[in-house]
């Protein structure tokens, strides 16, 4: 079995940085792409954006330029860093692992973007 569990989140001013971590755990032979996504109160759950084993990234179009993901092989750990955050970015941040065919999320970690 495989758990991932997300951290960092919390509440953060307009302008200010977040860094959001994601841990996966249990039985891992390879993980192939780690990701973000967002779900804001009312809305779909959307992609942020992902990153693959090789160290490739790829971002939704509105997340480019303030949004950063980057990983630990070794650790099994993905990070997102957020900069000039802003209201509309206040949404529960989920972390999604790729094993194969197989697609793990972990619980969500809330991000409040208000002064």
């Amino acid at each position: 079995q495989v758990k991932v569990v997300e951290s960092g989140g919390g509440l953060v001013q307009p302008g200010g940085s977040l860094r959001l971590s994601c841990t996966a755990s249990g039985t891992i032979f390879r993980i192939n792409a780690m990701g973000w996504y967002r779900q804001a109160p009312g809305k779909d759950r959307e992609l942020v954006g992902f990153i693959n084993s090789g160290g490739d990234t790829h971002y939704a179009d509105s997340m480019k330029g303030r949004f950063t993901i980057s990983r630990d092989n070794v650790k099994n750990m993905v990070y997102l860093q957020m900069n000039n955050l802003k209201p509309v970015d206040t949404a529960v941040y989920y972390c999604n692992v790729s094993l194969g065919s197989l697609r793990y999320w972990g619980q969500g970690t809330q991000v409040t973007v208000s002064s």
